[in-house]
């Protein structure tokens, strides 16, 4: 008897399981996936001190070239949805000052120019954010086409003051964050 009880229970269950709801495997779901990262890093970081700006005299105290080839990879450049930049600028020394950072295509030309005033400290840091691609943003290819940025420093004050600060500078920080397309 308690065999076929036995037997009796495991029949009913393999015939509840052959008629239980199980629902089809939809492996298509793959095609409506949407993958779209959004990556940060440092752009850039300069620093002058007021020393370095003072023994340039007035106008240019600095300008350099940097590479840039986050989008030489195809992929990158193709995927890439919108990006932000992100500048942070603190001046501590005495002089009022002009920097510029400009993008460039790979045969040096600009293809875009942020231009920034900072008057003598005591000032605020100023933060600054640039929209790339997107209704609202500047043209997409202008990061896509970017494999360069140019800095460029100006004093438009004198070259003999001094902060009280201690350690007077000027300092430019800069992010960007990209959303790319994975899939």
């Amino acid at each position: 008897m308690k065999n076929h009880l036995s037997y009796l229970i495991s029949a009913g269950c393999c015939l509840l399981l052959s008629v239980s709801c199980a629902k089809k495997q939809d492996f298509t779901q793959y095609e409506d996936l949407e993958i779209t990262p959004t990556a940060e890093a440092s752009l850039l970081y300069v620093e002058a001190p007021e020393s370095m700006i003072n023994e340039a005299q007035a106008g240019v105290y600095y300008t350099e070239d940097f590479n840039f080839d986050a989008f030489a990879e195809d992929f990158v450049s193709d995927n890439v949805l919108d990006g932000v930049v992100t500048y942070q600028l603190e001046n501590t020394s005495s002089k009022e000052l002009e920097i510029t950072v400009e993008f460039l295509d790979d045969l040096g030309n600009v293809l875009d120019t942020e231009q920034f005033h900072m008057d003598p400290a005591p000032t605020a840091i100023l933060d600054r954010e640039i929209a790339y691609g997107g209704a609202s943003g500047r043209p997409l290819d202008i990061l896509r086409n970017t494999s360069g940025i140019r800095v460029t420093g100006r004093n438009l004050g004198d070259s003999t003051s001094v902060s009280t600060l201690p350690d007077p500078k000027i300092i430019l920080r800069s992010s960007a964050k990209i959303r790319i397309r994975l899939k």
